[in-house]
């Protein structure tokens, strides 16, 4: 692997939305992800894939009608936390673009500095510069 890409991820989060476009636009404008890829016709995404410049991703689609939809997710209420370093930064960039505000910034007890906002789908995005801690990766970590 070259030093100028980032690993693909191997957990996806993924959302459906009621104007799949719109949040897809609403995402890279507001938070900074980069579109990846998008399939579909006309305003129906049948699938996009937008990158985290910190790596990671989502995945996201048109929420469907019909019956049998193998994957039957409700348009809102999809929440993630996601890392950045500048969060103030990005905290006033997603409200110049219209991210709806939930949580203000926050320094918390264990050291990140934190917000949250609403997308305009309605779904729940956190914020924050801290990164989880380091685990120990053993052989028996294997894929199943």
């Amino acid at each position: 692997m070259s030093d100028d890409k980032i690993p693909v991820p191997q957990v996806w989060p993924t959302l459906r939305a009621t104007d799949a476009r719109a949040l897809i636009r609403f995402l890279v404008d507001a938070f900074g992800f980069q579109e990846v890829v998008v399939y579909g016709d006309g305003d129906r995404v049948d699938h996009a894939q937008l990158a985290w410049p910190l790596g990671g991703g989502i995945m996201l689609g048109s929420v469907r009608a019909e019956e049998g939809d193998n994957w039957p997710l409700r348009p809102g209420t999809f929440g993630a936390y996601v890392v950045t370093d500048d969060p103030d930064a990005l905290h006033a960039r997603a409200l110049a673009a219209g991210a709806v505000p939930h949580m203000d910034l926050t320094d918390t007890d264990y050291g990140s500095r934190d917000f949250a906002v609403r997308d305009p789908e309605g779904n729940l995005w956190s914020f924050g510069t801290y990164r989880g801690e380091a685990v120990a990766v053993s052989s028996s970590a294997a894929a199943p």
